[in-house]
């Protein structure tokens, strides 16, 4: 029997949206990946932007994903831990993907030891952003007045306008798909003002959509772990190095 000691890490799936790859297939294809890392994986971490929208009424869920989530509690009934991280376009979740699918849920950055690593995990959000317009728009999507008053928006509607939004701010945000210099990413500006009150080994970031790994200044090692739509990127832990890798 394989050794069931690895840890995966992966973001930025969208499932749900029609760019890249056509949506279904891409669902197909990261199923095929979970079923071609189950054999020794022993905890999955999901860091963010797993759906392209996910608005979860209190009777309601959205359509969609029955294989991807099917196959989610499959591996957490066999005892394998998921681990999701709410990002950007999935942040609204209630209590469904932890009673139906037995994922844990992560809201903030998390910080967990790892065969005897430290690693700082979150999608990464507004980490270190130094743009007001942005922060702004973070606080309107967590605030939980406005959370209440659009849930009374019905389903047919509210999730509409939610994928439109969705679409269309990713066409219009500008996430340039070049590393831009270690000042001016704001992933690493975060991982920095971590490193000041507290000494990391692993830094893993989704969002960003570059799959790309960055030594820091104190020899910790920041992953990026780019997205589905064009790259099929996740990042593999064995108990000794963390190495970043495309499926095909």
């Amino acid at each position: 029997m394989a050794d069931r000691g690895k840890k995966y890490f992966a973001s930025d799936f969208h499932l749900g949206l029609p760019a890249g790859t056509a949506p279904l297939e891409r669902e197909k294809k990261i199923v095929k990946w979970i079923d071609t890392i189950l054999p020794d994986a022993r905890e999955i971490f999901l860091l963010g932007d797993i759906f392209d929208f996910w608005w979860e009424y209190r009777r309601v869920v959205p359509k969609g994903f029955t294989r991807f989530l099917g196959k989610i509690a499959s591996v957490t009934d066999s005892g394998i831990p998921v681990h999701f991280f709410t990002g950007n376009h999935d942040m609204w979740v209630g209590d469904y993907l932890t009673r139906e699918c037995g994922m844990v849920i992560h809201t903030s950055p998390y910080t967990v030891m790892l065969d005897g690593k430290k690693f700082h995990l979150a999608h990464g959000e507004g980490l270190g952003s130094r743009h007001t317009g942005y922060k702004i728009l973070l606080w309107i999507f967590r605030n939980k007045p406005l959370r209440v008053l659009w849930s009374a928006v019905h389903p047919a509607a509210g999730v509409a306008i939610g994928h439109m939004w969705s679409l269309n701010s990713r066409l219009g945000k500008g996430i340039s798909p070049e590393f831009m210099g270690a000042d001016r990413e704001d992933l690493i500006r975060y991982a920095r003002s971590v490193a000041e009150k507290e000494k990391m080994d692993y830094y893993v970031f989704g969002h960003r959509h570059l799959a790309m790994t960055f030594t820091m200044e104190d020899g910790s090692e920041l992953v990026m772990l780019g997205d589905w739509i064009t790259h099929s990127s996740y990042a593999e832990w064995d108990g000794k190095s963390l190495v970043l890798k495309m499926f095909s």
